[in-house]
């Protein structure tokens, strides 16, 4: 018996936000989800519009996966992550630790499938910078449903994430942010 999918179940239940007030709460099953479907299109807006190679379906596989070790960890908060080196060195030996164990909860002949997707991705430097930068679009579109329902607590979160984004430098990012996030302030019968 295997339990690593029992325990990507669980994903569901691991909050984000925790030291934030949300008028909505979020979790690392639906932020995953989300982080896919942003990923996957920005690699194929890289390949289509900016010349890019990467492999889009890689690219979705490894966003799926991007929080897999917080079934284990939970999830702490970028403040407390970041706080100071020593810190963030311990907490990615513990997400380390962690991702191993779910690996280890495969049967042996698909575990190299899955350590390339939790363990290894970082080897992938342009795929997994894809994700990275989905990610941090994610945490955007956060702060940006959260202000629209009148929590301010998002504000400077907002102006710090949009900041981060704007000097990654990616086309692909840049134009993901002007093409598709101006929609997300809208309302439904805006959209409409």
């Amino acid at each position: 018996m295997y339990h690593f999918f029992s325990y990507m179940a669980r994903m569901k239940h691991i909050k984000r936000w925790g030291l934030m007030r949300n008028t909505r709460e979020e979790n690392i099953q639906e932020h995953s989800l989300q982080t896919a479907m942003i990923a996957h299109a920005l690699a194929l807006i890289k390949n289509r519009m900016f010349g890019g190679s990467v492999d889009t379906e890689r690219v979705l596989a490894l966003a799926v996966y991007h929080e897999a070790g917080e079934v284990i960890t939970g999830d702490l908060a970028t403040p407390i992550k970041y706080f100071n080196p020593e810190i963030k060195t311990a907490y990615k030996q513990i997400e380390r630790v962690a991702e191993e164990k779910l690996v280890n909860m495969l049967p042996e002949e698909i575990r190299k499938d899955y350590e390339s997707l939790i363990l290894n991705r970082d080897q992938e430097t342009e795929h997994y910078a894809i994700v990275k930068a989905a990610d941090k679009i994610c945490a955007y579109l956060k702060c940006v449903e959260e202000l629209s329902a009148g929590n301010s607590e998002f504000e400077k979160a907002k102006y710090a994430i949009e900041k981060t984004i704007r000097e990654m430098g990616r086309p692909e990012v840049n134009y993901f942010m002007e093409t598709f996030v101006p929609s997300f302030e809208l309302t439904l019968d805006e959209l409409n």
